[in-house]
């Protein structure tokens, strides 16, 4: 029998291109149907609510008025009952002083006279109330007149030093009390008592005295973080801050609307105060219903198919 070579060669090409044709034909069906799914979305709605914008600065504690407590003539100290950390009252005895005559000479002028009673003994007491900071010298030192045995830090005078920046000092009339809080998150009401007449020249930041109430055990040095409020609205128009995007530069902000239940549009918006999670919408008015994308709308097109997932 004899081939018919031609036939053969005919009949090969018929068939690559039959598969030719069907391959990207399958490829662009599977492309439609992504297409067609849409990007899975979370939707949000608008809030109503009070919105609260505020900077958050650090103030250290601090006793702002300290005693400090010196010998009164050359001796050698023979008691102590300050203790550092240990609260001590006006007038209470810290230490015992006793002159260098009379630890030289003991007793000897008493014998010769006892009605003269001498002792060369001095007691050291404390000239305010407060915490025992720091303690300079112990029992059996040699002390000269004058000299600093220990410094009281006074109670009354323990504040937190918060280091304002010039520039928001407009805001410390609506500030008179802040909330504070502590490392431990502790939370306490602060009263702005007074501003040192002083800026400091690198930073540009004035001194701000805050009292805290009631008889709180903080240590010195410690910093606490204080709320300012800047600005208070009670009842702002708000979307969560993941449904508001922007360019490069933070110029055009948008978010992205559901115009019906696959399709989202992308919508110029002005925002107004931002908090730690939500930010103000002023314009445009969005109604109660609307439906705005929360996560997936990052990378979307001006209009985008999309599918929402609980």
């Amino acid at each position: 029998m004899q081939i018919n070579y031609s036939t053969v060669v005919l009949f090969f090409c018929f068939a690559t291109c039959l598969c030719s044709c069907h391959g990207p034909e399958k490829k662009e069906t599977e492309e439609e149907k992504v297409n067609t799914a849409g990007t899975p979305v979370t939707i949000t709605t608008i809030s109503n609510e009070p919105l609260t914008e505020f900077t958050e600065l650090n103030a250290t504690a601090t006793f702002m008025q300290k005693h400090y407590v010196k010998a009164n003539v050359n001796g050698y100290i023979t008691s102590v009952t300050a203790v550092p950390g240990k609260y001590v009252n006006a007038g209470q005895t810290l230490f015992t002083l006793k002159t260098k005559e009379a630890e030289s000479i003991g007793n000897a002028v008493n014998k010769l006279d006892a009605g003269f009673r001498f002792s060369g003994v001095n007691n050291i007491k404390a000239s305010g109330s407060g915490y025992i900071t720091q303690l300079n010298h112990q029992d059996g030192d040699y002390v000269q007149d004058g000299e600093q045995l220990a410094i009281i830090s006074d109670e009354n005078s323990f504040a937190f030093i918060l280091n304002l920046p010039y520039e928001l000092k407009q805001y410390l009339p609506a500030n008179k009390t802040v909330d504070m809080t502590l490392p431990d998150g502790t939370t306490l009401k602060g009263t702005i008592a007074e501003s040192l007449p002083t800026v400091d020249p690198a930073s540009q930041t004035q001194s701000i005295v805050i009292k805290v109430a009631g008889n709180h055990s903080i240590p010195e040095n410690l910093i606490a973080k204080v709320h300012i409020i800047k600005s208070n609205m009670l009842n702002a128009t708000s979307l969560p801050k993941a449904a508001v995007l922007s360019n490069d530069v933070q110029s055009d902000f948008w978010v992205m609307k559901m115009i019906d239940s696959t399709t989202a549009v992308k919508v110029s918006v002005r925002k107004g105060m931002e908090t730690k999670d939500r930010v103000e919408i002023k314009e445009p008015k969005f109604s109660p219903g609307d439906k705005i994308l929360l996560t997936g709308n990052y990378g979307l097109p001006d209009t985008a198919k999309v599918k929402i997932i609980e």
